[in-house]
């Protein structure tokens, strides 16, 4: 069930906040990246004060990020429900993998904890966070959102 956005965070309609250390989750970001073509989704990492900012308000832990945060038409989606959110969102085909948020509690959020625990030994880690070049730039939000 998605969260509504915490009221300092309620501007924010449509943003993907990701573990930029990641490369699983970096590749999530350039996935959505390449496909929303109509730039609907803003970005934000989860290391920078904003996306800090974000967990903190969520109440989640501010330095193992379990999860994608998927923020759409101000709500907000986590672990697979995030997923599902973000593939809804795209043009084409993609909106089938959203039917993957119908898959009951008990085995999606198993599921997608086994995959958030063992990704970094599983797809790697990055020694320093994404930090977008300056064509990238706009599509992340601004700091001081």
């Amino acid at each position: 069930m998605p969260n509504p956005v915490s009221a300092s965070l309620k501007n924010i309609q449509d943003a993907i906040v990701f573990d930029g250390e990641c490369v699983l989750c970096s590749g999530f970001f350039r996935f959505m990246l390449a496909r929303d073509k109509t730039h609907r989704f803003k970005f934000v990492t989860a290391q920078s004060p904003l996306g800090q900012r974000l967990y903190r308000e969520l109440g989640l832990p501010t330095r193992d990020f379990e999860t994608n945060l998927v923020i759409v038409n101000g709500k907000v989606h986590r672990r697979l429900d995030a997923f599902a959110a973000a593939m809804k969102s795209l043009p084409g085909a993609w909106p089938v993998l959203s039917l993957c948020r119908f898959l009951p509690r008990w085995l999606k959020d198993p599921l997608y904890h086994s995959i958030a625990r063992n990704r970094y030994k599983v797809c790697g880690r990055t020694q320093t966070c994404l930090i977008p070049d300056a064509a990238l730039q706009s599509r992340f939000l601004p700091e001081g959102f």
